[in-house]
């Protein structure tokens, strides 16, 4: 992978090269029948590109990995990957709550030929630190790819405390945190307490405050709606110019706000079909968007100049 890091971050960070500034967290687009739409994800994975997207996560929570098989999520990584040919980082989406099922999505992906790996935290069984230690260890440990841990407690029910989140930092391969958990004090700590890992924000409405106190960018939902935007705001702060980076934060914020109004990736959706990008529907349980919210969204496309 060609290095473009730019100068303000030649720390000690090394090991994660490459993991900075926007990377798109990709929808998964679905034909009329809900099936995948590859074709559709070409084009989508190009035009990302061409917006100056940083990286694609395949197989995130907005690519409805919940509800694919593991064939359909193998084919999309390997889909992904074929298409991108080394322009960008790729990341394959390869949690679950069954440390040895992440495993085997893990070691496939690997094979299919991702940069590295998004592993959540296991949900639902909800474990001890210890377990959740191993968890992320058992992979790290057999793989080897960069491994980015995703802290979203909100979904998942389970928060990585910062002293197994120290622990996980030493080993070689778990090189970054998605951060979700929106405690700003929280990612203060682990800008201290691990300043080896980096930080992506994982919440769109905080790329700028976590970049101000040591995050490299975001792992983004609303960039598949304005890929653009997204890449010139985490660019902006890398280059120093953090009044413009803290400009376009501000300007975004409300689209950001109506794409959450109802659970993600529905409303983001929802924005890229009225919007022409025809990425099709949900698979139960998600379920279309009610109307009222549906007209909240309408509306701040228009006020953020993206929708007539």
């Amino acid at each position: 992978m060609e290095n473009n890091t730019p100068p303000h971050y030649t720390t000690a960070l090394a090991r994660a090269d490459g993991f900075y500034g926007s990377f798109v967290a990709i929808v998964t687009p679905f034909d009329d029948d809900l099936n995948v739409h590859f074709e559709k994800l070409t084009e989508l994975v190009e035009w990302q590109i061409a917006e100056g997207s940083s990286g694609i996560v395949a197989c995130g929570t907005t690519g409805e990995a919940s509800t694919l098989d593991d064939d359909e999520r193998l084919a999309i990584v390997a889909h992904v990957v074929k298409v991108v040919n080394k322009r960008i980082p790729v990341v394959a989406g390869t949690g679950s709550n069954n440390s040895r099922h992440s495993l085997h999505l893990s070691l496939a992906a690997e094979k299919a030929g991702a940069d590295g790996l998004l592993l959540i935290t296991p949900y639902y069984n909800k474990c001890n630190d210890e377990g959740l230690y191993r968890h992320f260890k058992l992979v790290a440990d057999t793989v080897h790819l960069p491994i980015i841990v995703y802290n979203v407690p909100g979904r998942t029910g389970v928060h990585i405390p910062v002293p197994t989140l120290k622990r996980l930092a030493q080993i070689e391969n778990i090189v970054a945190i998605k951060e979700a958990s929106g405690n700003l004090d929280y990612v203060l700590k682990i800008a201290k307490e691990t300043p080896d890992l980096a930080i992506l924000s994982g919440n769109d409405s905080q790329v700028i405050p976590i970049m101000s106190i040591g995050g490299r960018g975001v792992i983004s939902t609303s960039a598949n709606v304005f890929p653009k935007a997204m890449a010139a705001m985490c660019d902006a702060f890398a280059q120093g110019n953090t009044r413009e980076a803290a400009r376009l934060q501000v300007l975004y914020a409300n689209i950001i706000e109506s794409l959450f109004i109802e659970v993600n990736p529905v409303p983001v959706k929802e924005a890229m079909n009225l919007l022409g990008r025809n990425v099709g529907g949900y698979r139960l349980p998600l379920y279309p968007m009610s109307e009222e919210n549906r007209a909240v969204l309408v509306e701040e496309l228009k006020k953020a100049g993206i929708r007539n």
